[in-house]
């Protein structure tokens, strides 16, 4: 308790260099234990090896297995055994019959005794080579050993070849000294750092000491209040520092100080503030829907001498000209889809027209009649299939676009699709197909190898809506797989065009859904969305 109150009366610069450098003595201590048990394990995998080497080699030589053939295999096997021993400077060298009766030992009144163990079925039985840690008449040691196998593949014997473990102790203690010399090198260097880092930090706080930063987050905290607006901040983490009400009640939270400190994708699981910190670039008035409100957020970097040190997202309620805006945006791909059809209509109207003024009006009613009734099929099997008009109308639009374009549109016969749920924006689920259908109009118009063909597939399985939109095109490349969907990133070359898989990819994460892309049978690209609909739009 004394030591704690001493503590506090201490600057903040002293304090820091007390606790940094306790800090330090913990890691360096640490990283010294951990250095020493790898080299531990090191030196035991390395001696395992050695025997296991040395044993293999052994029961290879063909004076051993020559020697198992004699009368007294003991005698000329002993005297190879002693050599072996010495080379390696191995504790021993023991070989065995397929009994595991010993030929040889390092101690000769153990010789003819059975060997200590049991560890060797593996190589009697198995013929395998192995390394084992086992209780052994000298004592516990690690060993190799290796069968003794004939020409005719017959297992004669074993080589047993090991170190004891406590000779290895001995090993381990020869790099202390230098473990504990690093160490304190580390500790010094990191102290005498600790101590020029909590300058410089003072420093960078403007040489401000506990209470007077806490005199200014009360006014920093008063100010955020005090505006209408809501506000979130986070620091270089992602981690909340600044939350105030107005925020709180957009976010259905009941206390803004309950989550100061949390990551924001925590709250906000598809935010794009760490978009913010990642690229520094300020993102203005977008449009995003939380919790059912349709709201506008502005997102600005802060920087401190041009480092981004964190992020603010300012927050207001959306107006009626937002909700103008989304409507506007399905008009906009209903008229572009009604504009095809109004362009295909007028070419029948002049082919009708000329075949009227040639006086040839059965060939005109043939033409009238095919239209009509192929007209008629379309659109009923696309309203039985697709329960909403605005996709209806999306969808019957591409038809006549593709027709334009010489397009074959595919729209496949298993589809379904029933009314859209309430909590699923009906605009964005409009804009990701008429994105993904122009897209691959536009790669299949690309490749001239191939006839032109898009394949549409939608399916509402009760649990999720499925959208599968598949092309003869190119395909995409494996380098453009990475970056295709980054802000601004797109296959097309042309000016003002790539925008379109990027509003994709943007309303399928409003929508909480995922995208695979992947290639089709058709020989092109396919992307395939799936959107829950139990999910709710849920942005920052």
């Amino acid at each position: 308790m004394g030591s704690s109150i001493i503590l506090k009366t201490l600057k903040l610069q002293t304090r820091f260099a007390y606790y940094s450098s306790f800090l330090i003595f913990l890691i360096v201590t640490l990283a010294g234990l951990l250095f020493y048990v790898t080299i531990s394990d090191a030196l035991q995998t390395q001696i395992g090896n050695r025997a296991l080497y040395l044993a293999e080699t052994t029961a290879s030589r063909g004076d051993v297995i020559e020697a198992f053939h004699t009368d007294n295999p003991s005698k000329s096997l002993q005297t190879i055994s002693d050599d072996i021993m010495d080379a390696a400077k191995a504790t021993y060298v023991v070989i065995g019959d397929k009994n595991g009766i010993r030929y040889t030992h390092p101690l000769a009144d153990r010789i003819g005794k059975s060997m200590v163990g049991d560890d060797n079925d593996k190589a009697l039985i198995n013929g395998e080579s192995y390394i084992s840690i086992a209780d052994g008449s000298m004592g516990q040691s690690i060993r190799g050993k290796a069968p003794i196998v004939d020409t005719n593949g017959a297992i004669l014997g074993v080589v047993s070849i090991g170190y004891l473990t406590s000779e290895l102790d001995n090993l381990y203690f020869l790099y202390l000294d230098n473990i504990f010399y690093t160490i304190i090198i580390a500790l010094t260097i990191g102290i005498i750092g600790s101590i020029i880092l909590s300058r410089n930090i003072k420093k960078q706080i403007f040489n401000l000491e506990p209470n007077e930063i806490a005199n200014l987050l009360t006014e920093k905290n008063t100010l955020i209040e005090s505006v209408r607006e809501a506000i979130i901040t986070v620091n270089d983490k992602g981690e909340i520092t600044t939350l105030n009400n107005a925020a709180a009640n957009i976010l259905n939270l009941p206390d803004a100080a309950s989550i100061i400190g949390d990551n924001i994708k925590q709250h906000i699981p598809n935010t794009h503030l760490l978009n913010v910190l990642m690229n520094g670039e300020k993102q203005l008035d977008k449009l995003m829907i939380v919790n059912g409100d349709e709201i506008i957020v502005n997102r600005v970097p802060m920087k401190v001498k041009g480092k981004i040190v964190g992020a603010v997202a300012s927050f207001r309620l959306q107006s009626e000209i937002e909700q103008m805006a989304i409507e506007l945006s399905q008009v906009k791909q209903y008229t572009e889809a009604l504009r095809a059809q109004t362009h295909e209509f007028n070419n029948i109207l002049y082919t009708v027209s000329g075949l009227i003024q040639l006086n040839a009006s059965d060939e005109a009613l043939t033409i009238i009649h095919k239209e009509v009734q192929g007209h008629s099929s379309l659109t009923q099997f696309i309203t039985n299939r697709v329960k909403d008009p605005f996709l209806n109308g999306l969808i019957i639009g591409f038809f006549n676009r593709a027709r334009e374009l010489k397009i074959q549109l595919i729209f496949d016969e298993d589809s379904y699709l029933d009314i859209f749920p309430e909590n699923i924006e009906k605009g964005l689920i409009i804009s990701i197909m008429g994105n993904l259908l122009t897209n691959a109009f536009e790669e299949v118009e690309k490749n001239k190898e191939q006839r032109p063909i898009v394949r549409l597939f939608i399916f509402d399985n009760g649990e999720e809506i499925i959208f599968e939109v598949e092309d003869s095109g190119n395909g995409i490349a494996q380098e453009k797989l990475d970056v295709l969907f980054s802000e601004n990133i797109s296959t097309k070359d042309r000016k003002h065009r790539g925008y379109g898989l990027r509003k994709v990819i943007s309303s399928i994460q409003d929508l909480n859904g995922t995208l695979a892309l992947g290639e089709g049978d058709l020989g092109g690209a396919l992307f395939i969305v799936s959107i829950s609909k139990r999910g709710i739009i849920n942005n920052d």
